[in-house]
């Protein structure tokens, strides 16, 4: 046998290592890096939650024998599962816990023990897509042949042991009303799994979601009281965070957060990635104006991305984090008894492991208010119906349990007025405070705020690092009601055009907002922003024809797209024909753009043609939808190229309204029935040749 000489060693040794280190990757070295260290929760300890990936794992070290699943854009239906969460607690001695869809695995799902419960409250997203935090969950549930730990596959009922609970919250504007849930449910149900109750639905479009939950969540109830043998008893507030006055700090201490999203953002030391849960502090490089008008205005904003390793894509998003403008935060502060302590330093903690603190602390009252709770948002009749309890008079006790439980008298006095729990409260209350709510009561029932997402109205071919946001800034009158309905983010954005276009004393529409930011780290005119991106582009091949529909503000991509496409025909490019239908009230009021659609005609010639809508500039008014059945035939002929049909704006009127004409359109110019032109219409939606941006 011949002797190994040095070198043969070397090269033997380097294979073993590389072999060890290639089967241990991803347990003994590589394991991923949580994006969000950075993030609050894993700044103040709530993070510890999610060590573990394995949900059987975390249920088991914690007692609990219900989990409560969310897949929530919004927030929405992350406050769902938390109030379910509590309710079935304090209702039915359940031991449970909350789960974010994309803290944990699901391979050992066929492992559930019998005699556990999971539900799983689901937000539809988009076109039928789920929501950022559920992807990857959706995609393991719904694949084909999806093998879990036990190695069964779908034909093996694998899931048998499974029980679960389902409510989705959709709309029903979208051609894919609540389709997550839906989906979700039937592949469940196919690897064996029971469900309990009825699959509930909440549907945002017709504006019942908060009634439709409450609706649906009784029977739910009743069902898996008798399916678990369960036993009600008589609900007692039982807090889930404690709330500790810390007179040993102030609000000048540097461990205290005045604001700031993440421990990063506190030291000063703020690195992405940045995301949905560590936004980077973006400066403002341009604001204007586009229109001003009697209580609207709309704005065209340029924000800079440089130095956040941040990029976008055109059609994507920015998401903006809104700060709540100061007579709401005053307001609330005074109803719950709180103004004299709002600088007062308060440390939350979970009370049980698998709660997380919904904002960083130890913080200030006046902090957690201002920059972390959606307290311009309405109220629910739930909440009203806890805070029944904790009222300062009989009187007031008696209105708020009418209120809670009557869901007319609600809608009435509450609902069409579109009130916030510190307006209730003032009106119930008669200006007396409240001060026997407990903090812990409205950190649980009042939402996190929640970023706001904006289409991006530039192109990332022309401006890489520039995003452009265009937003209308409304303040509505609602018949009826003490107060004026204000946005609060886009209130915000003008304040910060205000401020930098040098206006001392910002109150866009009667509205202040600490413009500086937390330890004023906002100064020169930034805002805390993250991308998203989105499923809404152009297609890859620029030579394809585009027809694209978006009155309002629904024009903001289309900037984007007919910018892209101008600068790839002044290099030279071949580019296909651009269609834009876009209008709004008046030419002379509210037309966005109208000099740069010349500037990008003059650049595209016959391949950019723009067909525009005034609605009230005549006694029969003129919407984009009419404008699309008069060029029917253009229409038509462009699609029959494989061109791409796009529409951005209002879902429930105009989206719907467009798609209907277009299934017409194609339906008599291609001498088909109007049932043929429908299904055309569905068959592009499912190969992306007709793509939405919309909202409700």
């Amino acid at each position: 046998m011949a002797q190994l000489d040095t070198l043969d060693v070397i090269v033997l040794a380097a294979l073993l290592l590389g072999t060890v280190a290639y089967f241990t990757k991803g347990s003994l070295w590589g394991i991923p890096k949580d994006p969000y260290a950075g993030s609050y929760a894993m700044a103040n300890g709530a993070g510890k939650a999610g060590k573990t990936r394995d949900i059987l794992e975390k249920m088991d070290e914690s007692g609990k024998n219900c989990v409560v699943f969310y897949g929530s854009q919004t927030g929405t239906a992350e406050d769902y599962a938390s109030r379910l969460a509590k309710e079935g607690s304090s209702r039915f001695g359940l031991k449970t816990m909350v789960a974010d869809l994309e803290d944990y695995d699901y391979g050992n799902l066929d492992s559930f023990p019998d005699g556990k419960v999971a539900i799983f409250i689901l937000a539809t997203y988009g076109e039928g897509e789920p929501t950022d935090n559920a992807v990857d969950f959706y995609e393991f549930i719904t694949s084909d042949g999806v093998a879990f730990s036990q190695g069964g596959e779908a034909t093996d009922n694998p899931l048998s042991n499974l029980r679960f609970v389902a409510f989705g919250l959709g709309n029903n504007t979208y051609e894919h009303y609540n389709s997550m849930v839906r989906r979700v449910n039937t592949s469940l149900e196919k690897l064996g799994a029971k469900r309990i109750g009825e699959a509930g639905e909440g549907d945002d479009g017709a504006g019942t979601m908060e009634e439709d939950f409450l609706a649906w969540k009784e029977p739910m109830w009743a069902a898996l009281a008798e399916d678990m043998n369960l036993e009600e008893r008589e609900a007692v507030y039982e807090p889930v965070f404690s709330v500790t006055e810390k007179d040993d700090l102030t609000a000048d201490s540097d461990e205290v957060y005045l604001g700031e999203p993440t421990r990063n953002h506190l030291t000063g030391t703020s690195k992405g990635p940045y995301g949905a849960h560590n936004p980077f502090i973006a400066p403002i490089v341009e604001s204007r104006e586009l229109f001003t008008v009697k209580d609207r205005n709309c704005l065209h904003m340029e924000i800079d991305l440089s130095g956040s390793n941040s990029y976008y894509q055109t059609g994507d998003h920015i998401a903006v984090w809104p700060t709540n403008p100061g007579s709401e935060v005053d307001r609330f502060l005074s109803v719950f008894g709180l103004t004299s302590k709002r600088d007062t330093v308060i440390s939350v903690k979970a009370l049980e492991p698998t709660a997380k603190v919904p904002f960083p602390t130890p913080t200030t009252y006046d902090a957690a208010v201002r920059y972390h709770t959606e307290i311009c948002a309405p109220v629910s009749r739930q909440f009203v119906a806890n805070l029944a309890t904790f009222a300062p008079s009989e009187a007031a006790k008696a209105e708020m349990t009418k209120l809670g439980g009557d869901k007319d008298y609600f809608h009435d006095k509450v609902s069409t007025r579109y009130l916030n729990i510190a307006q209730l409260l003032e009106i119930v209350g008669g200006k007396e405070p409240w001060p026997a709510v407990p903090f812990s009561l409205l950190i649980e029932g009042v939402n996190k705020v929640q970023p706001r997402y904006y289409s991006i109205s530039s192109s990332s071919l022309v401006q890489k690092n520039k995003v452009a946001i265009t937003a209308v800034v409304e303040s509505l009158r609602i018949p009826g009601a003490p107060h004026v309905l204000k946005g609060v983010t886009t209130n915000y954005l003008l304040a910060l055009k205000q401020k930098q276009h040098k206006d001392p004393n910002p109150d866009p529409h009667g509205l202040t907002y600490a413009i500086a930011g937390p330890r004023n780290k906002y100064e020169g005119i930034h805002v805390p922003v993250h991308i998203r991106h989105s499923n809404f582009k152009l297609p890859s091949d620029p030579t394809k024809p585009i027809i694209m529909v978006g009155p309002g503000t629904g024009v903001a991509p289309f900037r984007g797209f007919i910018q892209e496409r101008s600068a790839q025909a002044k290099a030279g490019e071949k580019v296909g024909k651009s269609i834009l239908f876009t209008g709004c009230r008046k030419q002379s009021e509210d037309f966005l753009y109208q000099h740069e659609w010349k500037d990008y005609k003059e650049i595209l010639g016959e391949n950019f043609k723009l067909v525009t809508a005034f609605s009230r500039e005549q006694p029969q008014k003129i919407y984009v939808q009419q404008r699309l059945k008069e060029d029917a035939k253009e229409v038509n002929e462009l699609l029959e190229q494989k061109g791409c049909f796009y529409v951005c704006g209002d879902a429930a009127n105009m989206a719907r309204e467009v798609s209907i004409v277009l299934g017409q359109i194609i339906a008599e110019q291609r001498g088909l029935p109007e049932a043929k032109g429908e299904e055309i219409v569905r068959m592009m939606r499912s190969s992306n040749l007709y793509q939405e941006d919309v909202w409700s």
